[in-house]
């Protein structure tokens, strides 16, 4: 089994090997005896309570993305079994594990600014109004 060594996230995080534990296990589901004898699926977790690759405000985020892959003790958990090899699920697990940092570490957009409508907005608005209710009361009847 090849070591995999330190996960490079972006240009600025990288998280050691050492916050990263693997575990193989059977997958579930349709493949006949290799899904049966062969433990190709993997459990990847993130180590994100203890990590000091990441700041706080990034780890808030990715429990918040993570959802229900992320556990009571701070970790992220990362299932792969979408492929036969066992190598293949590694990469796709370390890779998903990758993108779910990547967009913590973008920042949060800034909060959206209420606007007003312009005076001369509400004027036209009203102005419009008034022209349609006119229009709508030459339309009815007149009582004598």
């Amino acid at each position: 089994m090849a070591e995999m060594g330190d996960l490079r996230v972006t240009g600025s995080v990288t998280l050691p090997e050492a916050e990263l534990e693997e575990q193989f296990i059977r997958a579930s589901g349709p493949g006949g005896q290799n899904v049966n004898k062969v433990s190709s699926a993997v459990q990847l977790r993130y180590l994100a309570a203890q990590s000091s690759a990441i700041s706080s405000d990034v780890k808030r985020r990715l429990y918040r993305l993570a959802g229900q892959r992320a556990t009571k003790d701070g970790d992220v958990l990362i299932e792969a079994s979408r492929f036969r090899s066992q190598e293949r699920n590694r990469e796709d697990a370390r890779e998903r594990l990758a993108e779910l940092l990547r967009e913590a570490v973008k920042p949060p957009p800034p909060p959206r600014k209420k606007t007003r409508p312009s005076k001369g907005a509400v004027e036209r608005r009203i102005k419009a109004k008034k022209g349609r209710s006119r229009i709508k009361a030459m339309r009815r009847s007149v009582d004598d």
